[in-house]
Parts: C-alpha cells; structure tokens; sequence
C-alpha cells in the first residue's frame, strides 16, 4: 500500500520531494517550492499547488523545466537514459517501435523544433500516439514562440497529473 495525502503532507522536505520531485521532469525545484504550501486536501489541491509553483516562478525556471524534458524518440531514447517515466510514456505512445524512417522524421522535427523555440517539443505522450505526436509538431511548429512556451507548460501540466495518478492510485 502506498503513502496516502495526509501522510504526504506530513513528510519533511526532502522526503516530499524524494516522492513528489519526479512528477515533474528533472525538476525537484517544483515540490521543494510547493512542499510549504501543505497540506493538501486532495489529489487536485495537489495539482494545482505544483502547477501555481511553476506558473509563478520565472520566464528562466519555466524554461529550465520544458529543457529538462527529452526530445521525443530521441538520443535519450535511443541510449536508454530517458527518466524511467519517461521511457515508460515514450514507449506507451509507440515511440519504442519505430522504423528507421520515423526515427529519420523524429529527428527532423525535433531539430527544427529545437531551432525554432530554443528547448524541446513538449507533448503528453500518454495521452497521444505516434501520429498524432507527429501531427502536433507540424501544427505547433508554426506557432509564435510564446505560444509554445505556453502550451509546454500546459502538456507538462497534463503529464504531472497523470504522474501524481500513479503515486497515488484509486483505491477500490
């Protein structure tokens, strides 16, 4: 059985972020800073408390978390360093499975992504497959660069939801 809400918001810093820092990609800033707003009435309070984090931290730190995340079917991918959830939302969306073409056609959009925005293209993989990822990147590439920072955001905030799911499942 796992840690419950009020357990959670009964832990110390370091043992918060230890659980809740993964939810969001290499960014364990995000629970460091929201573990004083405790405690949380639900798994939404939850939510909302990491999302206000980011929402309220600078241009540069919301940068640092869209950067920290993995160019999708890329070099991480393929050398197998990818966090283990994203290796598992990658591998759920079908990006494991690629021929060499689509890992060719990745790579494209991921460069020109990458040159156009400064930071990587940012999709909730869990809630997509492969092309409708690839439709994403062809439709957000023509987007202004504010635009894009914005809907990184918003995808990051879909996959922390989904991430906070699997710390704490519903219980029958």
């Amino acid at each position: 059985m796992g840690l419950t809400l009020p357990e959670l918001s009964r832990l110390g810093q370091a043992d918060f972020v230890r659980v809740i820092g993964p939810v969001f990609e290499r960014s364990p800033w995000v629970a460091a800073a929201t573990w004083a707003k405790r405690p949380f009435a639900d798994l939404a309070a939850l939510h909302q408390a990491l999302c206000e984090t980011v929402q309220g931290a600078g241009r540069d730190q919301q940068l640092s978390l869209i950067r920290a995340h993995p160019d999708l079917a890329g070099r991480a991918a393929r050398a197998g360093t990818l966090s283990r959830e994203s290796a598992k939302e990658q591998a759920g969306a079908g990006l494991g499975r690629l021929s060499p073409d689509e890992i060719a056609l990745f790579q494209k959009y991921n460069e020109a992504y990458q040159g156009k925005f400064g930071f990587p293209f940012v999709i909730c993989a869990r809630l997509n497959q492969k092309q409708a990822i690839l439709a994403g990147f062809a439709r957000r590439l023509q987007h202004a660069r504010a635009r894009e920072i914005k809907t990184a955001l918003e995808e990051i905030f879909k996959i922390a939801k989904l991430r906070l799911q699997d710390v704490f499942p519903k219980r029958p």
